[in-house]
């Protein structure tokens, strides 16, 4: 008994260990904005749950449609997280994938299950549940990928010198003389003219000329001055929101996490969380990610 017993923790802390190793070998988790199991973007607010959820355990997590530049060059340096629902009638079940660049499933957790009726709550549970899988794993990005693909730089500079010279040569060397003793300098500080990545799992040609950047970023929405301080009434549930007059400005709903609640203000839901010791409300406008800090007395 204690043999096998003494087997099975001895196979499970192997597969932890081959977990934490690969997970190293990736630099992003990316997170669709609508899950393939769902009709709307962040529909139950499961995208947000997920990024949040990640993002807590240490993961640079980005949004499939706002790559950072190097993963958009090099996709085998993310991970794409995938959510498979089976749920019936009466309980929620759900677990979560990554897989890479090449579509091959690298991790999948545990399924989580909730049996609440609502669902938005039954969601929330069972990925909370699920993501009990990547407890433990101390996730330390290893610069492998980055090693390993380092994109292939194509330089035609040779060729272009030596048809530009022998043109020039036949153009200036009287006829009867003899072309290659004459000398010609090459221009200094000469550049790549193309950078082009050719691997099996991507193709890409990209040109060094300079051109504007139309990379952006996640924007905080300052519309709310963060110096009108909100102060929190106790609720069945969570809290609500009041300023200086006293009028409601939103209601928050407790969550398994103290730091996190799921939020609803003035037609918009989403969720407010606690980072670097400032209050954060995120949640969509259309297709649209808007995060607002918020200044909070509790």
């Amino acid at each position: 008994m204690l043999r096998s017993l003494l087997l099975v923790l001895t196979m499970l802390l192997s597969n932890l260990i081959s977990a934490q190793i690969n997970l190293n070998d990736y630099k992003y988790i990316v997170v669709p904005k609508r899950f393939e199991a769902f009709k709307e973007v962040n529909q139950y607010q499961t995208s947000t749950l997920v990024k949040f959820l990640f993002s807590e355990r240490g993961f640079n997590v980005v949004y499939d449609d706002a790559l950072p530049q190097d993963l958009n060059i090099n996709r085998c340096l993310g991970l794409l997280v995938g959510l498979k629902d089976d749920s019936t009638m009466f309980t929620t079940k759900t677990s979560l994938s990554l897989k890479d660049c090449n579509g091959v499933e690298i991790f999948l957790t545990m399924e989580g299950k909730s049996k609440i009726k609502e669902y938005r709550g039954a969601y929330n549970e069972a990925i909370k549940e699920a993501m009990i899988s990547f407890n433990g794993l101390n996730y330390v990005y290893s610069g492998k990928q980055e090693k390993e693909k380092k994109p292939l730089v194509v330089s035609f500079k040779n060729d272009v010198k030596s048809l530009k010279n022998k043109k020039i040569a036949e153009k200036l060397e009287p006829k009867g003389t003899n072309t290659d003793k004459v000398q010609y300098k090459e221009p200094k500080n000469k550049k790549p003219m193309v950078v082009q990545e050719a691997t099996t799992e991507n193709q890409s040609y990209k040109s060094m000329e300079p051109v504007s950047s139309n990379i952006g970023a996640s924007r905080v929405n300052n519309d709310t001055a963060v110096e009108e301080i909100w102060y929190a009434q106790v609720i069945p549930n969570g809290y609500q929101l009041v300023d200086s007059s006293p009028k409601v400005r939103m209601k928050l709903f407790k969550s398994s996490n103290e730091n996190m609640f799921m939020a609803q203000s003035e037609g918009k839901s989403g969720m407010v969380y606690q980072k670097d010791g400032q209050w954060i409300f995120e949640y969509y406008e259309g297709d649209k990610l808007v995060q607002e800090q918020l200044n909070l007395k509790f």
